[in-house]
This record gives structure tokens, sequence and C-alpha cells, in this order.
């Protein structure tokens, strides 16, 4: 497999102008209506497609944003959720890839209307953030869809403002769900609890890397792992804190990612049909305590899980070893669990793997990680692991990471 880097879409353009135009909405039936509002320019309703519908009533709940902290600066995009003004969007966009504590923040409506907005929270973890606009006249706020119930194969359309260029919309298929990703993030001090173990130094591995694209070298801290939707939708820098949505216009996920290849974190390669966005149900759920409490809660196992290939595939597996193929693991096998932890309490111990969570499979260490971060603190999820060869369950009540 040729490498490839992957990079997060911190965008390193401001915003430019928007097309205004009819907007054409889905009616009753699924016909195209328009009216006079302004949104993407529609010049032939009769010819419009499923597509035109979806993104004339998407797009003005879309917006660009422009990030300044002094001689720094960037864009990327939002996605309006309620008529207060919040604005959903990526830590990155608004923190300027982790330079920026307190940036100032401009905000382009589709009507090409600018508000001023103020940072209401971030979440790291997630890769999500919050802000608030102060001109909140003739907003026009996001349907939010549901990210559970998509199909790989469903249509997806991705709508922000790619290089700046605000308003553009794309269109593809959900390439796949629950796509583990890892990407290194300035905005995080270390992995954290119930992260996978790094790999030896020296070592090869398989897959992707993640970059913060218009930084000077990849960020040192730590990094974040994610469960997204893949979409062959174009998503370019830029796009990030754009929306992902449905055929009817719903907001199914929040642009945050892309695939490109070569390079590493200066690469400016653009999209090859390989993109992630942050699923809307897990996204909502962090907007929402973001703008209740100014933080977000995250699950924790309390383990250490070993890296993903970090077993030899072998005729005989020694005890305590994920069984593995060559290249191939089937689940997070725990290398060390303390005392006085959810997962101790529940009785897991050192040697188990897991291979699901609530039914939803694991497959290696990072979506281990990725899966139990999706949870509040206090939740109780159900643990299926193997040990001694044998399949078992265990409910476990999340802490707090």
């Amino acid at each position: 497999m040729g490498s490839l880097a992957l990079a997060v879409l911190l965008a390193g353009l401001l915003g430019g102008g928007v097309v205004a135009g009819s907007q054409a909405v889905l009616g009753d039936g699924g016909s195209v209506s328009t009216s006079a509002s302004d949104g993407i320019e529609i010049n032939n309703p009769d010819s419009a497609t499923v597509v035109t519908a979806a993104a004339a009533k998407a797009s003005p709940s879309v917006v660009t944003l422009a990030v300044n902290d002094g001689s720094q600066g960037g864009s990327g995009s939002g996605i309006i959720l309620d008529e207060e003004g919040h604005v959903l969007t990526n830590t990155h966009v608004v923190t300027l890839g982790g330079a920026a504590a307190d940036p100032e923040i401009e905000v382009r409506m589709s009507d090409g209307s600018v508000s001023a907005a103020e940072l209401v929270g971030t979440d790291p973890l997630s890769a999500l953030a919050v802000i608030k606009l102060e001109n909140i006249d003739g907003i026009q706020p996001a349907e939010l869809g549901s990210s559970g119930d998509l199909n790989v194969g469903d249509q997806s359309i991705a709508i922000g403002a790619p290089l700046g260029l605000s308003g553009t919309v794309t269109d593809g298929i959900v390439s796949t769900l629950n796509r583990t990703i890892s990407v290194a993030s300035s905005a995080v001090e270390d992995d954290g609890a119930d992260a996978p173990e790094a790999p030896e130094e020296g070592s090869e591995e398989d897959g992707f890397e993640f970059y913060f694209p218009d930084m000077e070298g990849s960020p040192t801290q730590g990094s974040i792992h994610l469960n997204v939707i893949q979409t062959d939708a174009a998503i370019n820098r830029g796009n990030s804190g754009g929306a992902l949505v449905d055929d009817e216009g719903r907001v199914i996920g929040v642009n945050v990612a892309i695939a490109s290849s070569g390079g590493g974190a200066e690469t400016d390669a653009g999209s090859i049909g390989v993109g992630f966005a942050v699923p809307i149900d897990y996204a909502q759920r962090v907007a929402q305590e973001l703008i209740d409490t100014g933080e977000v809660s995250h699950g924790l196992l309390g383990v250490t899980v070993a890296a993903a290939g970090s077993q030899d595939a072998s005729g005989e597996t020694d005890p305590g070893v994920a069984p593995v193929m060559p290249g191939f693991t089937v689940g997070a096998l725990i290398d060390d669990v303390p005392g006085n932890t959810p997962a101790a309490d529940a009785g897991l111990t050192t040697g188990d793997i897991i291979t699901a969570v609530n039914d939803r499979r694991i497959e290696d260490s990072l979506a281990l990680t990725a899966t139990i971060r999706e949870y509040p603190a206090g939740e109780t999820v159900t643990i299926t692991y193997v040990r001694d060869g044998a399949e078992e369950e265990t409910e476990v009540t999340l802490g707090a990471t």
C-alpha cells in the first residue's frame, strides 16, 4: 500500500463572496419549489435535481468563518444551530490549529451579511467547537438529521468554503460508516486515558497519518481518535466545520478531515475522494454541552490498550495476546487495568480482547478509544470481550476522561 497523508481541514484562505439567487426547497412529495430568499443560484427550477434542492435548503444555514489572532489568520466553515446564533464548527478553525486562545472571529452569512462572533467553547477530543453570533437578524438554523439512520451508499452533499470559496456544493455518497481516524493535534496535551500505546521507535505502520496543514511541522502534543462518516463528496481545505447533508438537506455530519496523497503536514494536496465528517448524533451532544456548560463530558474505561498491529501473527498464540492476521487486528488487547477504574470494577483484566461496545464492533485499539469517548461520563455500556478463547460480556459504568 502506498503511503498517504491525511490533512485536517484547517483553511488557509479568508472566505470569499457568496452567490445570491432563488432558493429551491424540497416541497411535499419531494418536488422543487422556489422562494426569493438568498441562497445558491438556480437559473432553471424545472431541471433542478435532488442535490440542487437539498443544497438550496441547507446552504443558508452554512456560514464562512474568518479567524484572526494578531499576525495569524485563517478561515473555515460553520453550521447555524439555533435562533440564538450558536454556530457549530471545528476546534482547529477557531484556534488556528491550537495557535490562538482568544481569536477575533467574523462570520459571513449566505446572504453576504457579516457578524462578529464570540467563542463559546471548544472540545479538542471531538475536534468540535461552538461560537455565538452577535447579529442574529434573519439567520436560518439548520435542520439536523440522524447519522444513526444512514446507510452506505446514501447520497451525501458537502457545503462550505473550500479555499475560502463560500457556498461551494459538492456531492457523492456515504462511502462507509464508523471509520476510525487518528489526528495529530496541538490542542490536546497527550493522548490521555484509554489511548492506545504508541508503536515502538522505528516500527512501521500501515494506514494514515493526520496533520493540521498550514503549520510548520507536525503537532507535538497528542492525538485525537474519531469515528467518522467517510464520503467521496469533494472536501478541501476550508470545508472544515461545514455541513455534510443528506438528500433532504438535513445535516448528517460536520466536515473535519480529508485524505491526501503525499507529503505530511505541509501538503497542499486537495480532495482525492476520501473525506471525513463527525457524525451529527455525536456532534449534537457535544454542541449542546458546550452551549450549556462550556465543557464536554467524555467516557473513560480506564485501561491501557495495545496499538493496532503490535502483536506478531504466528501459528501459536500466547495467553493474553490478541489473535491477529498479518496486517490486521480483531479487537483491542488490554495491556493493563489499574485498580479503582471502571474497567477493574467491571471485572476486565489484562489479556482480555475487547471486540464490541454496545454491539458496535471494535477492530483495534484506536476504535475502542474513539468509541468510548463518544459516550458521556456516567453512561453504562455493554463490553463484549474474549478471554481464554471464550466470548463474554460485562456492564461498565464509564468514568470521566
